[in-house]
C-alpha cells in the first residue's frame, strides 16, 4: 500500500544538485526530506538515485520519493546508525522553518506536470485579483474556485486521477503533514511573483471525497491602505480622521467576517503612523507587514494571548495599541483600561451593527459606565461590489426590488459585462460604513444601559448614517447596484 507521508511532492528543482564524495551536495530543503524520511541521499547517476535507507521493502518510500526528486529511485540497505551517522555530517539547517519558504513562480519543471498545474492555478488566481482559491474534492473531480470581489466563481475541474497529487503538493508547499488527513491543518506558503512577495494562508478541511483545501492570497500590492479610498463620504471621513488624531480612546470596527475590518484598521495605522509615536499591534495571524509598525503575533499555545500582549505592551510606552479582536473577557477588560490610561486603542468586534457593539461589550464584563468613558467610535462596515466603469448602462430599478428595499428610485445604474471585468457587470468593491461617534446623548444611553434599537434611533438623530442608507447613497451615485444593498444591509 502506498504510503503517504509529509513532504512528498517536494519541488525537483528543490533536490537536484551537484556530487561529492560523500553523495549529493544539497540545499536545506533536501535535508529536511532526508531527516524526513530517515534516509541518506547517496549519489546520483542520470536519472537515477541511490538512496541508503534501512526499509528497502518499503515500495511507498519509493514511490514518495520518484514523486518528489522527479528521478528513478533505487533503494540500498544501511543500518539505521549508519544513517544517523551520515545525517549527522550534513549541514545545519537553517532557521528556514520559521518563515514562509519562497517559491519563485517563474521556475516550474517542464517535467512535474501536477507542479506546473497547480502554479497556474494560483498564478492565474494572483492576475485575477482573487482573494481566496477553493479545491473542492468531490467524487469525480476537483472543483476549482476563485473568489474575486467578494463573489465565488468556477474555473475548473482537475480530473480525479490528479486530486491526490495536487492536494499533496499544496499541503507540502504549505509545509503541512500529508498524513494527516483527519484534522484540519493550517500552513502558509510565501510566492515571489514579478517583484513582488505574496503570503498564502492555507487552510485544509476533511470532506467526504478528501481534503478541501482553501488559499487565502494576502496581495500587500492590492491592500488600500489610504482611509481617502476605504470608501466613506467626506463627512464620515472628516469625523473619522478626527477621532484618528485624538491622544486615547477606543475605536472599534465591527462587522463580519471578510467585510474589510482589518483593511480599514490598517489603513487608520498607516494614517497615524510618525517617527514621533510609538504603535504596536497583537494579530492572529499577521496579515500584512505595515512598515514602522511593531506587530507582534498571537501564539495561544504557549499562552502568549490577546490579552497577555496588551499587558507586555503597557510595559513598551506605547501610543497606539492594536488588538486584532475583542474576543474575551479578560481582553475586553485590559483594552478599554488601556484606552482610559492613556492610549488610543484599535480593535475589532464581531456584530451587525455599530449599536449593538456597545450591548456585546457589556456582555463581555464591561461596566456601562466605562465603556462610555472609553470609546470614541465604533465603525461596522460591509463590502460590495462596485460598477464595472466599463459597462456602466443605467437602468431602471425593478418594482420588487423599489419595495424591498423601501425607495422611490425608478432608475439606477449597473454593469452590461464585458472583457475588463469577466462579464459580471462589477469590477472592485468598496466599503459601506455606519459610523457611530460616542457624542454626549449618545454616552448618555450607553450608560443607562437602553437596548441597541433605542440606542440606534439616537444615534441617528445625532448624524449616524445606516449601512442600509450608506448603500443607497452609494446606489444613486452610481457606485454599486440595488442588488448589492439588497445582498449586504438589512433595513434600519
Amino acid at each position: 500500500m502506498r504510503r503517504k507521508n509529509g513532504l512528498a511532492a517536494k519541488s525537483s528543482r528543490n533536490s537536484q544538485g551537484g556530487e561529492n564524495s560523500k553523495g549529493l551536495s544539497m540545499h536545506d530543503m533536501t535535508h529536511e526530506i532526508m531527516n524526513h524520511y530517515n534516509v541518506y541521499f547517496q549519489d546520483v547517476s542520470g536519472d537515477i538515485i541511490t538512496v541508503k535507507t534501512a526499509s528497502v521493502n518499503d515500495c511507498g518510500l519509493a514511490d514518495d520519493l520518484r514523486f518528489i526528486l522527479n528521478k528513478n529511485v533505487v533503494l540500498e540497505y544501511a543500518d539505521k546508525d549508519e544513517i544517523a551517522r551520515l545525517l549527522k555530517q550534513l549541514p545545519q539547517q537553517t532557521a528556514h522553518a520559521a518563515k514562509p519558504r519562497v517559491s519563485k513562480t517563474g521556475t516550474i519543471p517542464a517535467a512535474s506536470p501536477v507542479i506546473g498545474l497547480v502554479h497556474t492555478t494560483v498564478i492565474n488566481a494572483i492576475n485575477a485579483n482573487a482573494s481566496d482559491v477553493h479545491f473542492e474534492p468531490f467524487e469525480g473531480e476537483l472543483r476549482v474556485r476563485y473568489r474575486i470581489d467578494g463573489v465565488l466563481r468556477d474555473v475548473s475541474a482537475i480530473q480525479k486521477s490528479r486530486v491526490a497529487e495536487v492536494l499533496s503538493r499544496l499541503k507540502i508547499m504549505a509545509e503541512m503533514d500529508i498524513a494527516e488527513k483527519r484534522r484540519p491543518q493550517d500552513g502558509r506558503i510565501r510566492i515571489e511573483h514579478g517583484n513582488a512577495l505574496i503570503d498564502l494562508r492555507v487552510s485544509t478541511l476533511p470532506t467526504e471525497f478528501g481534503e478541501k483545501i482553501v488559499l487565502r492570497i494576502l496581495d500587500k500590492s492590492h491592500l488600500g491602505l489610504d482611509v481617502e479610498k476605504i470608501g466613506m463620504d467626506q463627512q464620515r471621513l472628516d469625523l473619522f480622521k478626527k477621532a484618528l488624531k485624538l491622544p486615547y480612546g477606543m475605536i472599534l470596527v465591527t462587522g463580519p467576517t471578510g467585510s474589510g475590518k482589518t483593511t480599514t484598521l490598517y489603513a487608520a495605522l498607516n494614517y497615524i503612523k510618525s517617527p514621533g509615536i510609538n504603535i504596536v499591534t497583537i494579530e492572529d495571524p499577521i496579515e500584512y507587514n505595515l512598515d514602522g509598525v511593531n506587530q507582534s503575533q498571537a501564539k495561544p499555545e504557549i499562552n502568549y494571548t490577546f490579552a497577555e500582549a496588551i499587558k507586555t505592551f503597557l510595559r513598551q510606552d506605547p501610543n497606539v495599541i492594536m488588538v486584532g479582536e475583542i474576543r474575551d473577557p479578560e481582553t475586553a477588560n485590559i483594552a478599554n483600561r488601556a484606552a482610559m490610561t492613556g492610549h488610543l486603542v484599535f480593535s475589532t468586534l464581531h456584530t451587525n451593527d455599530a449599536p449593538s457593539a456597545v450591548n456585546r461589550l457589556v456582555d463581555l464584563g464591561l461596566a456601562p459606565f466605562h465603556i462610555a468613558s472609553s470609546l470614541s467610535l465604533i465603525i461596522a462596515q460591509r463590502l460590495v461590489r462596485k460598477i464595472c466603469d466599463q459597462c456602466k448602462q443605467e437602468k431602471p430599478v425593478p418594482a420588487a426590488l423599489q419595495e424591498e428595499l423601501q425607495i422611490n428610485d425608478t432608475t439606477s445604474f449597473m454593469g452590461q459585462g464585458c472583457e475588463v471585468c469577466g462579464n459580471t457587470g462589477y469590477k472592485g468593491r468598496t466599503g459601506l460604513f455606519e459610523a457611530m461617534f460616542m457624542t454626549g446623548p449618545v454616552k448618555e444611553l450607553v450608560m443607562k444601559q437602553v437596548n441597541s434599537y433605542e440606542l440606534q434611533e439616537i444615534a441617528i438623530r445625532e448624524g449616524m448614517v445606516t449601512l442600509r442608507n450608506d448603500g443607497l447613497n452609494k446606489m444613486r451615485a452610481g457606485i454599486t447596484t440595488a442588488e448589492e444593498i439588497l445582498r449586504e444591509t438589512v433595513l434600519g
